[in-house]
């Protein structure tokens, strides 16, 4: 590796097209699901909502465990044992849809599996991109990491959707056990170096720490907690917007699918603009980019409840796209810059853990409003939710800060 290059080194690039793939695959089978969940088994928001929340449960029962794993076992092993997890998801799924046995009870138990996977990939990854390039490529590589996952956020959900219109449901769950297959392959690939041996202590201590060095700073904390604002607030509107958008905005499936992929093309347009971004800005100002986008994106999706149009939806989710990635860039950047990488993976799986662990809560929530609430109500929490995450980082220290050294210099000094 040679960090004094800006060009990132051969290593990184496999975990880049690795990366690709596996958000492929997980982005095209997580759109498809409640489509065929709607479309073949009549659900409801209240199925859809428990659907997701099964799915998201991995994030807030493994997450922990397996951030411990990465930080003692090979963090590329760790990755390819759980991308094998996902195949072999995919293909009960895909067998069962064969022999036509789907049913929402398999739906989720089969999400859950693949979501295994999804989260030894989620824990590993980012600890692993500061072994494979230097501290002044961290920006860029987690820049490219998350362009990759915003090809995968706009492909996926119009792919899905134009697969099952098309060619039937099991079409884009081969797909995406062929996707997975790709990942497993460009994984092997990568050479990953040698780290030294951590010390033999219990995993309570390990967590302990890591949650203190999280808990204790005043940057990482409110990361922490507008990341479970967030993703809260996500999932609510993940369980009400299919049932939503099909039934009382008149969707077709390749609409839904169309509108989910804006999220993507945001995505992907925030990614590539994020660089410029941020150099026009102080680095605490533009860490809140994403938490305003959000709450203006909210607001736009409620808009549909008066104005029932494709295109409103389209640009909702475009907004929830491009400002989130931003935040997702710069406050990667940030943890991976104040966290020692011996730590590293419990501090991604903490993070993990507090903000996509609060998923199932969301995806919860999100299937009771839909069933028990109207239409407006259901958006209407979806918009406070936001509103609370955009508080929370507002009134933090993250908000003051001009650059990523002044960020380093604030937790060598933080408080207890």
């Amino acid at each position: 590796m040679n960090s004094n290059s800006n060009a990132l080194p051969s290593a990184f690039h496999k975990l880049a097209f690795s990366n690709l793939m596996a958000q492929s695959a997980e982005q095209l089978t997580l759109a498809a699901v409640p489509i065929v969940a709607v479309l073949m088994l009549k659900a409801g928001p209240g199925e859809i909502g428990v659907i997701a929340a099964v799915q998201s449960l991995p994030f807030l029962l493994l997450s922990i465990p397996l951030g411990l794993l990465a930080d003692r076992m090979s963090r590329k092993r760790l990755m390819l044992m759980s991308e094998v997890l996902r195949v072999c998801a995919l293909l009960v799924l895909i067998v069962a849809m064969l022999l036509e046995q789907i049913s929402v009870p398999l739906l989720a138990c089969v999400g859950f599996l693949a979501a295994v996977g999804t989260v030894g990939f989620s824990v590993s990854a980012p600890s692993l991109v500061p072994a494979l390039v230097g501290s002044q490529q961290l920006a860029q590589a987690n820049g490219r990491l998350e362009l990759a996952r915003s090809m995968a956020f706009a492909g996926g959900p119009a792919l899905a959707g134009a697969l099952i219109a098309w060619m039937g449901a099991s079409t884009s769950f081969v797909l995406s056990l062929m996707l997975s297959l790709a990942a497993v392959g460009f994984l092997r690939q990568i050479q990953e170096p040698v780290r030294q041996a951590a010390p033999d202590r219990h995993p309570w201590l390990e967590l302990k720490d890591g949650a203190h060095f999280v808990w204790s700073s005043h940057l990482l904390r409110p990361i922490l907690l507008t990341s479970i604002a967030w993703n809260i607030s996500w999932f609510v509107l993940q369980a009400i917007y299919v049932p939503y958008a099909i039934r009382t905005l008149g969707m077709g499936s390749s609409e839904v699918g169309l509108t989910m992929a804006c999220y993507g093309v945001g995505m992907i347009a925030g990614s590539l603009m994020a660089s410029r971004i941020v150099s026009l800005m102080p680095f605490g100002q533009a860490i809140l980019l994403g938490p305003f986008f959000s709450v203006a994106a909210a607001c736009v999706m409620a808009s549909t409840h008066w104005l029932p149009s494709v295109l409103v939806a389209c640009f909702a989710y475009f907004l929830f796209g491009f400002g989130p990635i931003i935040w997702t860039i710069t406050s990667t950047t940030l943890r991976q810059s104040v966290t020692p990488n011996p730590m590293m993976g419990r501090v991604t799986a903490i993070n993990i853990v507090a903000g996509t662990g609060a998923r199932p809560l969301g995806a919860l929530l999100g299937g009771f409003v839909g069933e028990m609430g109207s239409d407006l109500a259901s958006l209407l929490v979806v918009v406070a939710g936001f509103a609370v995450q955009a508080i929370v980082i507002t009134f933090s220290r993250v908000r003051s800060l001009k650059s990523l050294s002044e960020a380093q210099e604030a937790s060598q000094g933080r408080e207890d």
